[in-house]
């Protein structure tokens, strides 16, 4: 096979084109990897299309210019990222990159785990295939190594040499500040200015971004990875993560701000937060607070839920092992903290349950501790068929081969106690018990997961964090019925709110997409549980409002700016107004005209498009609140599509006044409760504007209004639309103004 024969066309993906887009060719490198690894074109297309617009996105290797292209690449956890940017490596080389860089993990397990799939997955080690790429892992400035480099690029300079002989450089490098610098080190020794580099960064939103934001410095790896940048004139950096929360809050002048996105869709065979939280709890158990270790909670032995979570794993490990022969394997992963001692004392704890469990079924049969155990595991037996289906073999067929599956089970902590973080040689067992805590955390696979024990709470509430800690999602719908994940109850609730958090996010993410459109002009906007955080607060230099999941009035302060946002805030309004008709809220019969509101009932979709979204709120500080209610009723409509809001137009035959400050912010904008004393009978006339609300749907108050900044002055005509979102219908969100934004509410 030779790089000139033709292969399938891969169609990129309809968009308006951006001023960077070109059109990658698609060519036998990504044919074969994808083939190789994937089969057949169907399962495979998606994965090509996907590389290349992201490709596209980038620099185009022809053009001369000598620029750098970041762009951000969002995946589910679990999905299949590597692949992805394994097709972009090998179209990235289709289309003449010279060099690709894979920044591969913050620790040696993850640089070598990646290492290892990029050699499988391009067979760098097969002798029959021609010899395309030139791997090299946390590369040095010697001289065998600069040679090497040089050699390889005056072949792509060498008009004689052949395409098919010219070889790409690959390099994996840790990242970490030295391997960075190393390599920064050798890229300054060579003559880059001819060469077009892609450089991936796995994992973008974990060491690579600056921690040291929020102080004005910058930290040691992220200004590594820009001189590594630096050091490449022209390249595409593309940010490759499941949980994009802190790269998309990076101030956009920020080097390592994406300019573009793109979304991958996983397959269908993979299973995420919808399977596991979104539809039922049938996967998902709870661990009491009583089982939960902590200093305030001595346990001393094995916790009843953790002993629960062993006995179903082991009955699905007996399972496999009866019906497929021990193919393949399964894993169990603990997950109890950061803190080693604490993985030692699980490690400790479920090796007695298994030695124990292991004495136990080889009594006698009518030993009644046998007797009860088998009890024990017939319970878990049951839990698994309610959900593994009909081909799950039958109890009394299993019950002999307990004590292989515990034989065929090997324990495994996955931390530095001991030295370095070992490795998981997966061919030497069927079966595989892992605990550890941070070097799980993320970019870790465990392959054949189905049991996972997690006894720790949120934390401090990141919810990229969270994200990262569902190591059980992943391409299992095959053997979905045998998954089973025990959480802390905290844990399982902010696991239930990150759902409609993901996916919301990548629903505005997939517009930005679609369109072509810029990052930089994508106002930063999230649903968000109240309880939770977008990220860790040091990479984030501009602050973040959040609000919401609450009882709430929303209105801008700020009542006037300047005649031109006024006129077109009143023209909204009026056009939104026409042809509607208000009925009045009389209210109590000693009510004044302007306590008594012209009423009517329209669909909130319509308020939301033809009112609210039109509405003009100019003002910073007003900006955040009004783009985080649009998130809110956004959600109610997707939730409730047909659902309807209550409109006044507040004080409909009388004219109100009101004083502005030299800011335009006006003093008091709801008139207050009428009478105010007694007590008894406050509010028994008129309860005042900001009691003119349902608390079942939600509320739009219009108000024009007659404004001035002091006495003596002319008024000006001003309109404030105030919504309220009743508390049953709130939503969390997090909103970030970036100042290159200003005014952009959408």
């Amino acid at each position: 096979m030779n790089d000139s024969q033709d292969y399938t066309t891969v169609e990129t993906l309809d968009r308006t084109s951006n001023p960077h887009e070109w059109s990658p060719h698609f060519g036998c490198e990504t044919q074969e990897l994808l083939e190789h690894t994937l089969g057949d074109e169907t399962a495979y297309e998606p994965i090509a299309s996907a590389a290349c617009n992201i490709l596209a996105q980038g620099i185009d290797p022809a053009s001369p210019d000598s620029r750098a292209v970041t762009e951000l690449v969002v995946g589910y956890i679990q999905s299949g990222k590597t692949m992805s940017f394994e097709a972009l490596a090998a179209l990235g080389r289709d289309n003449g990159f010279q060099l690709v860089i894979v920044v591969a993990g913050t620790k040696n397990t993850l640089l070598e785990q990646t290492t290892n799939r990029l050699c499988s997955d391009f067979r760098l080690h097969d002798t029959d295939r021609p010899r395309k790429w030139l791997l090299l892992q946390n590369p040095e400035s010697d001289d065998c190594t600069l040679q090497q480099i040089r050699n390889v690029l005056e072949d792509w300079r060498d008009a004689c040499t052949p395409e098919s002989a010219r070889r790409t450089l690959l390099v994996t490098v840790l990242k970490q500040h030295t391997r960075l610098g190393k390599l920064r080190e050798v890229l300054e020794s060579l003559d880059l200015s001819d060469v077009t580099a892609l450089i991936i960064d796995d994992e973008a939103d974990q060491a690579s971004l600056n921690t040291a934001a929020g102080t004005g410095d910058e930290s040691t790896t992220y200004s590594c990875l820009a001189e590594l940048r630096n050091a490449v004139p022209r390249h595409t950096f593309a940010q490759y993560t499941a949980t994009p929360q802190a790269p998309l809050l990076l101030n956009i002048i920020d080097a390592l701000s994406p300019e573009f996105v793109h979304v991958l869709e996983p397959g269908d065979e993979y299973t995420g937060g919808r399977e596991f939280f979104g539809r039922d709890d049938s996967l998902i158990r709870d661990i009491p607070m009583s089982d939960i270790v902590s200093k305030d909670n001595i346990v001393i032995d094995p916790p009843e839920s953790l002993e629960e979570a062993l006995r179903v794993f082991l009955v699905g490990v007996t399972a496999g092992l009866f019906s497929e022969d021990g193919c393949g394997c399964r894993s169990m992963l603990v997950h109890p903290s950061h803190l080693q001692d604490l993985h030692k004392c699980y490690a400790l704890w479920t090796q007695r349950l298994v030695s124990e469990w292991s004495r136990l079924f080889v009594l006698p049969e009518a030993d009644p501790d046998r007797e009860d155990l088998i009890e024990e595991f017939r319970a878990a037996h049951n839990d698994l068929a309610a959900t593994v289906g009909a081909d799950f073999p039958a109890f009394d067929d299993l019950v002999l081969h307990f004590s292989r599956a515990l034989r065929n089970v090997k324990l495994l902590e996955i931390n530095t106690r001991e030295g370095a973080t070992p490795k998981v040689s997966w061919q030497e067992a069927y079966a595989w018990i892992l605990i550890g805590g941070q070097a799980i955390d993320r970019g870790f696979t465990v392959e054949g997961l189905t049991v996972t024990y997690m006894p720790r709470g949120t934390g401090v509430g990141n919810v990229d964090t969270i994200q990262q800690r569902g190591r059980f999602f992943g391409y299992k719908r095959g053997y979905l019925g045998f998954c089973r994940v025990y959480l802390e109850q905290s844990t399982r609730a902010a696991f239930d709110a990150y759902i409609a958090h993901e996916d919301a996010m990548r629903k505005e993410l997939k517009e930005v997409q679609r369109v072509g459109g810029s990052l930089n002009d994508w106002k930063r906007k999230f649903i968000l549980d109240p309880k939770l955080n977008l990220c860790r607060a040091s990479v984030v230099e501009l602050g973040v409002l959040s609000g919401g999941g609450k009882d709430q009035w929303y209105y801008p302060r700020v009542g006037w700016t300047t005649e031109e946002v006024a006129e077109s805030n009143s023209r909204v309004v009026r056009q939104f107004m026409n042809g509607k008709t208000f009925m009045p809220n009389f209210g109590h019969s000693d009510r004044t005209p302007q306590q008594i509101h012209g009423y009517c009932c329209v669909p909130l979709r319509e308020v939301l498009e033809e009112l609210l979204i039109k509405t003009r709120v100019p003002s910073p500080g007003d900006s955040e609140p009004h783009t985080g209610m649009l998130l809110e009723l956004g959600e109610i409509l997707r939730m409730y599509p047909d659902a309807e809001a209550d409109v006044y137009h507040l004080s409909y035959t009388e004219k109100r006044y009101r004083s502005i400050t030299s800011g335009g912010i006006i003093s008091k904008l709801f008139q207050g409760a009428y009478p105010v004393v007694p007590v008894a009978e406050r509010g028994k006339v008129y309860p005042g504007d900001s009691e003119i609300r349902s608390e079942l749907k939600v509320t739009v108050q219009i108000h024009f209004l007659e404004l001035r900044l002091t006495d003596g002055q002319p008024y000006k005509e001003g309109v404030i639309v105030a919504t309220h979102v009743p508390a049953r219908l709130s939503t969390g969100w997090a909103v970030q103004d970036q100042p290159e934004q200003q005014g952009n509410v959408n």
